[in-house]
């Protein structure tokens, strides 16, 4: 029987940067992913790099490191991940002012320019003038992440690492094992990077986790014969104040089907190979099961994509749902997990905001942790800081 040094948890971006990483430092590594085709966060993301948007030292300095290893990371993993870079566009919506938007950007690395609508049109001639009071711009980096993640994958398998697709069903803390619906399998220590299936599944094996996420609904589509000239997002955004407000009180998430909000980013990207993203609502429910009237979310989605972008409100296109984890903090949690006051070989690294940017260089900082290196960055985010 085969006793891995690592197992790890879920194959979008987090769990496979992270796969490749420890494999690269000698580790014996399996990567566990119940679907063949993920459906996953990573899947359905936009694929943004939002490098100017550090507020303070340590997200700025993951910004430049992250900046720096994706200069070079299709060479290293020996696959086009489409880098590249693009304007983003945030729009202010007509009943917004501007200038008090703008203010709000102010403390960021690279706050954005601010636009008027002439210029807004200019730089996104698809956009509704009528719909925004203005916006604003600054370069933005930009991956296609299901083929980053694949790269990653790609790489660690080649360097000797193991995938299995399983369903995981439970952990075993006593014997240190991971059952799945195929097998168990044994190791020495196991990372959880399940996302939003992160919390159930620590809490159905009775590890508690400060975790959380929201479930995410987006419309895909084929390749289109037009051109979006930019990324398109509101300057507002409202998920991160719908995610704070959701993590006041915990026992809430102990309830297996309770709503907690609901709000509507409209968002817009197009890929390299024509094909378009479109989002997003998101709301708020402990059960990452819970059913979804997609027919109706699709066409409330519609109509608001259609008051900002009128060409894009009847593209033909696949409606998507996934679930995007994040923490009290916005910060993500990276570190062992403990259960009254017991040290466990059992980890987490999930929770990102801004998660495209910051994984790759937290991966690789994790790694080298694990392989017994100090990192001060990495203990900032150990999930212990919520049970002071």
């Amino acid at each position: 029987m085969k006793t891995y040094d690592i197992i790890i948890i879920g194959a979008g971006i987090a769990g496979a940067a992270l796969s490749y990483e420890l494999v690269t430092k000698g580790f014996s590594v399996l990567l566990l992913e119940q679907h063949t085709t993920p459906e996953n966060a990573t899947r359905y993301s936009y694929g943004g790099l939002a490098f100017w948007s550090g507020t303070n030292p340590l997200t700025r300095q993951l910004c430049n490191e992250s900046k720096k290893l994706y200069q070079t990371l299709s060479q290293e993993l020996n696959t086009d991940i489409q880098f590249r870079e693009l304007d983003l566009l945030l729009t202010v919506s007509r009943d917004s002012n501007p200038q008090e938007i703008a203010a709000f950007y102010q403390s960021v690395v690279t706050p954005p320019q601010l636009l008027n609508i002439n210029q807004a049109c200019e730089l996104e001639p698809l956009l509704n003038r009528e719909a925004i009071s203005g916006a604003l711009t600054v370069k933005h980096g930009h991956i296609h992440p299901e083929k980053t993640t694949q790269a990653y994958i790609k790489a660690f398998l080649l360097a000797g690492g193991k995938m299995q697709i399983s369903q995981v069903l439970e952990i075993e803390e006593n014997n240190l094992s991971v059952k799945t619906n195929t097998d168990t399998f044994h190791c020495k220590n196991i990372v959880v990077c399940a996302g939003g299936f992160s919390r159930q599944l620590l809490q159905t094996s009775g590890i508690p986790i400060q975790l959380y996420f929201t479930h995410a609904e987006i419309i895909e589509t084929a390749p289109v014969d037009f051109h979006l000239h930019t990324l398109i997002m509101p300057a507002n955004l409202q998920r991160f104040q719908l995610e704070a407000d959701s993590t006041k009180d915990d026992k809430l998430w102990n309830e297996s089907n309770h709503q907690l909000g609901w709000i509507l980013d409209v968002g817009a990207v197009q890929f390299q190979d024509g094909s378009l993203r479109l989002g997003q609502i998101s709301y708020i429910n402990p059960n990452p099961h819970a059913d979804v009237d997609s027919t109706k979310s699709e066409a409330v989605l519609r109509d608001n994509i259609g008051n900002v972008l009128p060409r894009l409100e009847n593209i033909s296109g696949t409606w998507n749902h996934c679930l995007v984890t994040f923490s009290k903090d916005n910060l993500p949690l990276i570190g062992a997990v403990t259960q009254n006051n017991h040290h466990h070989n059992i980890h987490i690294f999930s929770g990102f905001s801004n998660p495209l940017v910051i994984i790759p260089p937290l991966a690789r900082r994790f790694a080298n942790y694990l392989a017994g290196n100090e990192d001060d960055i990495v203990c900032q985010f150990s999930p212990q800081r919520f049970n002071s």
